[in-house]
């Protein structure tokens, strides 16, 4: 029996993978969490071998959350179960650590295999992210500006890149304006672009937004 902790502040998403998950007798939802610091103490207290992590939670990023994960359980596999496509963020939370990456429209076909195969001890990433994988292995030189962005920068960045305010991010992520500001600063600066136009421009061309 393969216990899975569901982390997402969406009730519709929770109850949605718990139905799939109930027709899977050696799959079963031992936890749930609305945002990460949910998921940690629940993980702490019920220890689950694979947990479901939504990229965007109410109180800090589903890359704090799994960074925290790999350091105090390294034993639990963690699969990013998100609505942001593998063009913006797979690879780099595969990178991080995560062990698959899923997009919720393909939950309803794929999920049971991808929550089997890392409870066997392997990953779960589509072809196009498997490629970017290995074009990532590449030397530095070969790999786009934005890797030299820290997780939360980047995250600014497609979030600014979609459109999004900075009053608007700084709400969504439980931050102060100022310390979003200073987040886009830093970005402008590692990047060399001005304004948020350019921010867009250049997310588009690396494909990290639709």
């Amino acid at each position: 029996m393969t216990s899975v902790l569901i982390v997402d502040d969406h009730p519709i998403v929770r109850e949605g993978v718990k139905r799939i998950l109930a027709e899977t007798p050696d799959l079963k939802v031992t936890g749930e969490a609305t945002n990460g610091g949910e998921a940690l103490r629940v993980l702490r207290s019920t220890p689950s071998d694979v947990v479901l992590l939504d990229i965007s939670q109410p109180d800090k990023s589903g890359l704090d959350v799994l960074k925290e994960v790999n350091t105090e359980m390294p034993a639990v596999s963690v699969l990013v179960l998100t609505m942001h496509s593998e063009d913006e963020y797979a690879v780099r939370m595969i990178r991080a650590g995560a062990a698959g990456y899923l997009v919720k429209e393909k939950a309803g076909s794929e999920l049971v295999t991808a929550i089997r195969r890392l409870a066997r001890g392997g990953r779960y990433v589509s072809e196009t992210v498997a490629e970017k994988l290995v074009f990532n292995l590449k030397g530095d030189r070969e790999r786009p500006t934005h890797e030299i962005l820290s997780n939360r920068e980047y995250q600014v960045l497609c979030m600014l890149a979609n459109g999004r305010s900075v009053g608007e991010i700084a709400e969504e992520l439980t931050l102060s304006v100022k310390t979003v500001s200073t987040y886009r600063f830093r970005l402008l600066q590692k990047l060399q672009l001005k304004n948020n136009a350019e921010v867009t421009r250049y997310a588009i061309q690396q494909r990290l937004v639709l």
